[in-house]
């Protein structure tokens, strides 16, 4: 595994869980707004963190931790990242992974294994505008089969768009709500601008712009709230 990146304790990435989180290097999309640009562009100038001392620090922290967040870059990416998870489980750990669902294929390994214990699965935009927010070509069918898999799966799960002014408007979110109908979370994150995003320009939305934006996701889901907005 290629892990660049160790947050040893997080209340915030696994919901309800005191949690470690991983980061992965390497993507497959190029989003214009991500903030881990050295992670996606130049993983191999990153210092890689060896998979032993990951175990040594999971091993220490059994009974203080719940749960491990595997994030990236993309961690669907990483060949032996089934065998990686199950060195984990076999911690006691519950396992979170964070997707883009490009990779339909390895999620349903994943699945099929009873590895993992939430999914959440990035949506950078309405069908519509997918292209422009993901930032390379793309088959929508192989997202639509992780929405399907995920919502299927009888694992907890979560779908999640960060807003970005520039490339979200109003219809979008409309958009999503149909396409992720009756689906079990959907949160919006608001965008912010770091030194490490891969392309400056833009900005966020108000408070009172994303509730707008949740509204219209809310005519077709249940459950659709905000998150990192002050």
């Amino acid at each position: 595994m290629q892990i660049y990146g160790l947050n040893k304790t997080t209340l915030l990435d696994y919901p309800g869980h005191v949690a470690a989180t991983l980061f992965t290097g390497g993507c497959n999309f190029r989003c214009p707004y991500c903030h881990n640009s050295t992670l996606i562009l130049h993983p191999d100038e990153e210092q890689q963190i060896p998979e032993e001392e990951i175990f040594t620090f999971l091993r220490k922290r059994q009974g203080i931790l719940e749960g491990v967040c595997i994030t990236g870059g993309e961690p669907t990416l990483q060949p032996d990242l089934k065998k990686f998870i199950r060195q984990i489980k076999n911690l006691g750990y519950l396992v979170k992974l964070d997707t883009n669902g490009y990779r339909p294929e390895v999620v349903r390994e994943l699945l099929d294994a009873c590895l993992l214990d939430y999914i959440a699965m990035d949506v950078k935009a309405a069908k519509s505008g997918y292209e422009p927010a993901a930032g390379v070509k793309l088959d929508a069918s192989r997202l639509e089969e992780s929405m399907e898999l995920i919502r299927s799966s009888g694992v907890d799960y979560e779908f999640r768009t960060t807003v970005v002014k520039g490339l979200h408007r109003l219809a979008d979110f409309e958009e999503i709500g149909r396409w992720l109908a009756g689906c079990r979370a959907y949160y919006l994150q608001s965008y912010r601008e770091d030194e490490n995003v891969l392309q400056k320009g833009y900005d966020a939305f108000s408070r009172e712009e994303l509730e707008d934006f949740a509204r219209a996701a809310e005519k077709n889901i249940d459950k659709v709230a905000l998150r990192g907005v002050e």
